[in-house]
């Protein structure tokens, strides 16, 4: 059985809840059993019980994110020892991108990441698909240290102190500790807040990026007040196509971020597509309500996939 060390800010600790969820088949298989800070008892010193932990592990997961390499305790601490362990080939260490950040440049940067191509966790447009691919990454690691298996050496054990080794070691019990969390409706504006400006982003930059690179194409992003914009498409001077985004403003309940390929009826109960937050026991996510969520109604949207799910609604009609 491999054990497997969560190194991460606690600022991403939903990402590593989520994680050890997906990581659940593995370890009712008995191939894994995962340890991380919250399961540290009260009383034990904090330093200790993590250098102890990050001594054995076979498998070291680092969740990379901005936060993770601005944390002097992850970056200089625990980063330094799990690098230390992978050169000395007695752990293998996995970066696993939480967020886009400026992790390339940094010790871990020559280290193949999870998920595929490094591509962060949050930047997937379904992320379960990211979760799912960095556990069949650990898999496959797990099956090779398997295959390569080499007994811890003496030099490693002497490697820890000797006040490390005084430490009674805690009682057995699951590292599946988690319980089911609740977001209040104040959480779920804030989503939907977040959302809408993420969406009105990824649009502007979007528009200006497909005018830079077709002739003949102009494109024009209008912010008309904190909850619409409207985007436009001309092609040799002539409106192609276009569409409102509205948060709230286009649906009866007042929720939403809705889609309208009319950006006369913006502010009115009329829209092609619809956005909605709904939670799971770990994070909340986005979910489209109309046809465009027929091809995988049961997809929970990151913010940059339901940003996409809208930008292929208004670029489709100009491909085909």
């Amino acid at each position: 059985m491999a054990k497997v060390f969560f190194s991460y800010s606690h600022e991403d600790e939903s990402y590593r809840d989520r994680l050890e969820k997906h990581l659940s088949p593995l370890r009712h298989e008995g191939l894994i059993e995962s340890w991380h800070d919250r399961r540290i008892l009260a009383g034990t010193d904090l330093n200790n019980e993590i250098d102890r932990n990050i001594n054995s592990a076979d498998i070291i997961l680092l969740l990379v994110s901005a936060s993770f390499l601005g944390s002097h305790y992850c970056y200089s601490i625990e980063m330094k020892r799990a690098m230390e362990r992978h050169h000395a080939k007695e752990a293998r260490v996995i970066p696993v991108i939480v967020h886009a950040c400026d992790w390339t440049n940094t010790p871990i940067g020559r280290l193949l990441a999870a998920p595929k191509d490094g591509k962060p966790i949050a930047s997937w447009a379904i992320m379960d698909e990211a979760y799912l691919d960095v556990v069949l990454q650990i898999r496959a690691v797990i099956k090779d240290l398997h295959q390569n298996q080499v007994p811890i050496s003496q030099s490693q054990g002497e490697s820890i102190s000797t006040t490390q080794k005084s430490i009674v070691e805690p009682p057995f019990r699951s590292s599946n500790l988690r319980l089911r969390k609740t977001f209040s409706d104040y959480d779920r504006d804030q989503f939907y807040q977040e959302s809408f400006q993420f969406i009105a982003k990824y649009f502007e930059a979007s528009l200006a990026e497909l005018k830079n690179r077709n002739p003949g194409i102009d494109t024009q992003f209008r912010q008309i007040d904190a909850n619409t914009f409207t985007a436009t498409i001309y092609v040799s001077g002539t409106r192609s196509n276009e569409c409102a985004i509205n948060l709230g403003a286009g649906t009866i309940t007042g929720k939403g971020i809705s889609y309208s390929s009319d950006v006369s009826v913006r502010g009115m109960n009329s829209y092609n597509e619809m956005l909605y937050v709904e939670a799971d026991d770990q994070s909340m996510y986005l979910k489209l309500t109309g046809m465009w969520n027929f091809k995988n109604p049961e997809a929970k949207l990151s913010q940059e996939g339901a940003a996409d799910a809208f930008w292929d609604i208004l670029i489709k009609p100009l491909q085909q």
